[in-house]
């Protein structure tokens, strides 16, 4: 399936947000909107992140127009960093922007970006949820991850160096949520982006 990107300036709550919206092929139909949310600003996180862009091309697969952004202060986004609190804002208002009316919305998110997903999750109205969430690597130690549906899709490499996975399974156990577990793999993914793209589409078609 053959995508085209688009870029974007929207309103954000700090200024304007950059965005870049990866869709589908002419004749393909369209799915739903997926909002996807980059690694944490200030250790060189950006909507061009590989596991971002990879987020992206499962998702346009699935037949979404895939929406990336730069939260405040990055790229070609105003603000300056605000903790998580104004990230949450950028997410919202993004959301706001750029979901279409009668089509479902998915949310997602890498590291950082898996927090920022569960809490604007978290504050959508109960007649404007997202249908479900993808985290990849789920930063769960430094930030205060939402809980989420049980059939989200959480996936955590077996030796992530950055979030130890006994912290994404003491996250999850409460909930009794599945996590995906790739074996012998860091938090980037390095070497294993194409399987992480097989993981998320195959997990999305299965109830």
């Amino acid at each position: 399936m053959n995508a085209q990107t688009e870029k974007r300036l929207i309103a954000g709550p700090a200024g304007a947000i950059e965005c870049a919206i990866d869709v589908p092929g002419a004749d393909a139909p369209v799915r739903g909107v997926a909002v996807l949310c980059h690694p944490h600003p200030l250790h060189g996180g950006t909507m061009d992140n590989k596991v971002v862009q990879t987020l992206a091309r499962a998702f346009v697969q699935l037949g979404y127009r895939a929406v990336r952004f730069n939260f405040r202060g990055i790229g070609g986004s105003a603000g300056a960093w605000d903790e998580g609190r104004g990230e949450v804002d950028d997410a919202l208002a993004v959301i706001a922007a750029l979901r279409e009316p009668g089509l479902p919305l998915a949310l997602g998110g890498f590291s950082f970006g898996a927090y920022v997903a569960t809490q604007a999750a978290a504050r959508l109205p109960a007649d404007a949820r997202a249908e479900r969430l993808v985290l990849v690597g789920p930063a769960v130690v430094n930030f205060p991850a939402a809980p989420v549906s049980q059939d989200s899709i959480v996936i955590h490499g077996e030796s992530d160096e950055v979030v130890p996975l006994s912290a994404v399974l003491d996250w999850a156990r409460p909930q009794v949520l599945p996590v995906t577990v790739v074996p012998a793999t860091g938090h980037f993914f390095h070497g294993q982006l194409g399987l992480l793209k097989q993981l998320i589409t195959g997990a999305w078609h299965r109830p």
